[in-house]
C-alpha cells in the first residue's frame, strides 16, 4: 500500500541479472522463518502487513514496542523523554500508558477531532524515537523519526511497488534489492500526503541520488529544500490532523 517516492526506485533494480524487489508476502515469510519463536505478524490482506520482533533484553539499545487499539495499530521503537508532560497535556491519566499507547491516542485525538497541525505535534515528541501507525479504517500508514539521529529507521519499495518500512537494513536490502534509502531523520510520511519535515513543514523535499559502494545508484536522500516553499499547507478542521493533509506536499 501507500505511494512511496519514486526517487527510491533504482534503475539496478530492473537490469537484467541484477537482484529483484520481492514481494512484501514473501518478505513476511522470510522475516517470519528467521525469527520463529519471537516474531508474530499482521496481515491485511493486500492494505498491509505489519510484523514485529519482541526485543532482546541483553542486547536492545532502545525499547521496541507494538500496540493496537479501536483498529490503530503501531510500531514504536526508541523512547521519549517527556512522556509524562504529553500524557498530562492530552488527559491521559492511566500509569501504565507507554511510549506506543500514548502515540495511537495522540493520533485517535487528531484524527477524530483536532486542527492541531500533524508537524507541530510530532515536534512536540522529545527523544530518539521512530513509529509506524497502521489505521485500518482509514487505510493508511503514518510514519515518524525523530531528529537526532539516535535511532535510524529505512525505507524502499518491494517488487509491487508498495513501501517497506523497517529498522532492520538487512531485511530492506533482501527486499527492495538496490531501491532502498534511509528513512530522512527528522521527516514523518502518509500513504496519502507524502513525505514532510517536521521541523521545516512549508519546504518541499529535495531528492538526493544516492550511490553504494559499489557505485550503482542505490535510491535517493531526501533533504530539505530551503529554496522551495509548499504552495499550502491547511491548519483548520480534518484536513490539518495526522490521518491526512494536502497531497500538494
Amino acid at each position: 500500500m501507500a505511494n512511496p517516492p519514486q526517487e527510491l526506485n533504482s534503475p539496478a533494480s530492473s537490469m537484467k541479472g541484477s537482484k529483484k524487489p520481492k514481494l512484501p508476502e514473501e518478505t513476511l515469510k522470510q522475516f517470519l522463518s528467521l525469527h520463529p519463536n519471537s516474531a508474530f505478524s499482521m496481515n491485511f490482506g493486500n492494505v498491509a502487513k505489519l510484523a514485529y520482533l519482541r526485543p532482546d533484553r541483553h542486547y536492545s539499545v532502545h525499547q521496541r514496542l507494538f500496540c493496537g487499539l479501536d483498529e490503530i495499530y503501531c510500531l514504536f521503537l526508541g523512547s521519549l523523554h517527556n512522556l509524562c508532560t504529553l500524557k498530562k497535556q492530552y488527559g491521559l491519566t492511566s500509569k501504565g500508558i507507554n511510549e506506543a499507547m500514548f502515540v495511537i491516542e495522540a493520533y485517535r485525538t487528531l484524527r477524530d477531532r483536532g486542527p492541531y497541525p500533524a508537524d507541530q505535534v510530532v515536534k512536540d515528541l522529545e527523544g530518539s524515537f521512530a513509529f509506524i501507525i497502521f489505521d485500518n479504517k482509514a487505510k493508511t500508514v503514518f510514519v515518524a523519526l525523530g531528529s537526532d539521529g539516535g535511532v535510524k529507521l529505512f525505507w524502499g519499495i518491494a517488487a509491487d511497488g508498495s513501501v517497506v518500512i523497517s529498522d532492520d537494513l538487512e531485511v530492506i536490502k533482501g527486499s527492495c534489492a538496490k531501491s532502498y534509502a534511509p528513512f530522512p531523520t527528522g521527516c514523518m510520511f502518509h500513504s496519502d500526503g507524502g513525505l514532510v519535515n517536521y521541523e521545516h513543514p512549508i519546504n518541499k523535499m529535495k531528492p538526493m541520488p544516492r550511490v553504494d559502494s559499489e557505485g550503482v545508484m542505490c535510491g535517493a536522500n531526501f533533504n530539505v529544500d530551503a529554496y522551495s516553499r509548499i504552495n499550502s499547507m491547511p491548519r483548520v478542521g480534518s484536513e490539518a490532523n495526522w490521518s491526512t493533509w494536502d497531497s500538494s506536499h
